[in-house]
């Protein structure tokens, strides 16, 4: 295994070798479709690693939850047919020593079980000593703190063969997919731990078949160190998450319709005209951030007003006058709706703290 993953960027983020690919069924049915999935797997002459789910935690009781540890035979077969590495989720100690019995060379912990500590610390107990590869999915939740504490407990059981999954987060908000991506939290992840590789799991983001190929060019182009996409012989009859699965040969259809893009080049060209438009964006940004200081220089002088004459801070009318104007100013300039609605959220809420603490201060 170590062989194949050496060939990729998984084994170094930083370089310009290919993104690390994982496929396989959501979840392992039957050893027939285990083993088909695999050859045809195998056949295409894309994936590296094949990953089938032999527990699987629902949110409701009722769904299907896994073949359970016999499935692991199946998949050990898979290996010795295909020679295929084998990736499964786990979440318990138990689990942890089935799969490390069965010799699955990749495990990874999923999204349902790093939102919870004590569950991430049982399963990093049972790692303790083993020398092995660990992926670690973000929450469910958008929680940042909590990806990040999973991986430390992780390491701190001995592990340093660790990766990052992003598989989106649930979402308050209605949108087009199935676990919204919040690009935003595993860039900051990516930026703070720079050293671990990190793949997008388009699958269970998109929860549909339609706008897999979107979210996985999406994920190449911000430079993902490889992609985790569900597969299945038959996937309209999957027992679980059928609708986000396709057949071994779609998946080769979409992997050849990726643009896979690098991070670096040697042409002086390129290199040259990039860094005089960033020059120029460092520029803005200073300018920006100026502008920004005078702005809540302001607003602490309108603070000073309000406490003078007992004016509450929250002024809902002007709130939404200063939105509806940004928004009509910014679409003409192409900028988005959501966009402005963030941006400006994020600035009266510094207002509005700045106002505050000038309301308490003492005279």
């Amino acid at each position: 295994m170590e062989q194949i993953l050496s060939k990729t960027k998984f084994s170094d983020p930083s370089s310009d070798k290919k993104p690390l690919i994982i496929s396989g069924p959501c979840s392992a049915e039957t050893e027939e479709q285990v083993l088909a999935t695999a050859l045809a797997l195998q056949k295409t002459g894309k994936v590296d690693v094949l990953r089938a789910g032999i527990w699987k935690p629902r949110t409701r009781p009722g769904s299907f939850e896994g073949i359970g540890t016999k499935g692991l035979a199946w998949l050990q077969k898979a290996r010795e047919i295909t020679g295929l590495p084998l990736a499964v989720e786990v979440a318990t100690a138990k689990q942890v020593e089935d799969a490390l019995h069965f010799g699955v060379d990749i495990l990874w912990v999923g999204a349902r079980t790093t939102v919870n500590p004590f569950s991430v610390q049982e399963v990093a107990d049972a790692l303790r000593g083993v020398d092995t590869t660990v992926l670690i999915k973000n929450p469910i939740n958008p929680d940042l703190e909590l990806w990040i504490g999973a991986v430390e407990r992780i390491q701190k059981a001995g592990i340093s063969k660790l990766g990052l999954i992003h598989r989106g987060f649930s979402s308050y908000s209605n949108t087009q997919y199935r676990n919204a991506p919040m690009w935003h939290l595993a860039i900051e992840l990516k930026r703070r731990m720079p050293e671990l590789p990190i793949i997008c799991d388009p699958s269970h983001i998109s929860g549909r078949r339609d706008i897999l190929q979107e979210v996985a060019q999406e994920a190449i182009d911000l430079d993902y160190d490889g992609l985790m996409l569900e597969t299945h012989v038959d996937p309209d009859n999957a027992w679980s998450d059928a609708k986000q699965q396709v057949t071994p040969e779609k998946l080769a259809e979409l992997l050849d319709g990726i643009v896979w893009r690098r991070e670096h080049t040697d042409k002086k060209d390129f290199n040259s005209a990039l860094e005089k438009l960033r020059a120029q964006i460092n520029q803005v940004d200073d300018e920006i951030m100026l502008l920004l200081g005078n702005r809540m220089k302001i607003a602490e002088k309108i603070g000073i007003y309000k406490k003078e004459n007992n004016i509450t801070i929250l002024q809902t009318n002007r709130w939404n006058e200063i939105l509806e104007r940004a928004t009509a100013k910014g679409e003409k300039m192409g900028l988005t709706k959501d966009f402005i609605v963030k941006y400006f959220d994020a600035v009266h809420l510094e207002s509005i703290n700045r106002q505050n603490k000038v309301m308490n201060e003492e005279k």
